[in-house]
């Protein structure tokens, strides 16, 4: 096959639109990604949590719905935004290592030995660093293609999984994740980016 023909392998575009043969963009995989968690925990740094990510789900944005009746009709607006929690599945190593550290980011939450709660969110709440990559590694340093930065987080759910001779595969402890507000950095890349506010003239929805 000659190479130009490659050139084909994509969607027939108008003459308006692009170019009519332009080939196929190349995604992103879902495999090349890194977790990065600031602040979580005591035990510093937190580079044996990022090591032993399995998955972790990219942010979900709900705006909760406003309804306007009308005369024969209805209206719909955006109300306020909410961030779904994000899910992040870790590895249990032998050392314990990621064990320890979640165990030391719920008793930041909460002292369940003296049964004694933070005293403010500023106390317990860290900062996750999502990173999808392009498959770089070693002497070829891998480009950050896309970048979330989820803050105000906390564990509200730690789950640390269940052990069963019938199995062959590692121990887990799976991670919801609650946060504040994510955007997307730097920013001008997506959400969080510059966009002038647009009031119209006219007053309608």
């Amino acid at each position: 096959m000659a190479t130009s023909a490659l050139t084909n392998f994509t969607v027939p575009l108008s003459t308006n639109q692009s170019a009519s043969s332009q080939g196929l963009l190349m995604p992103k995989l879902k495999f090349r990604f890194r977790v990065t968690f600031l602040n979580l925990g005591v035990t510093q740094p937190t580079t044996e949590l990022t090591k032993q990510v399995v998955n972790f789900k990219r942010p979900t944005l709900e705006f909760e719905e406003i309804t306007i009746p009308v005369y024969n009709s209805k209206v719909y607006l955006a109300g306020k935004p909410t961030w779904t929690a994000v899910t992040c599945q870790l590895r249990d190593d032998a050392s314990g290592e990621v064990s320890k550290r979640v165990g030391e980011q719920m008793q930041k939450q909460f002292d369940f030995y003296e049964q004694a709660s933070a005293s403010s969110g500023i106390d317990y709440k860290f900062t996750t660093i999502f990173e999808v990559l392009d498959g770089g590694n070693g002497t070829s340093t891998p480009i950050t293609l896309e970048t979330w930065e989820l803050d105000g987080c906390y564990l509200s759910q730690a789950d640390y999984g269940d052990f069963n001779y019938a199995t062959n595969e590692p121990a887990t402890i799976d991670l919801t994740i609650r946060y504040d507000n994510a955007i997307q950095t730097p920013l001008g890349t997506g959400v969080g980016s510059t966009i002038t506010r647009t009031v119209g003239t006219t007053i309608t929805g």
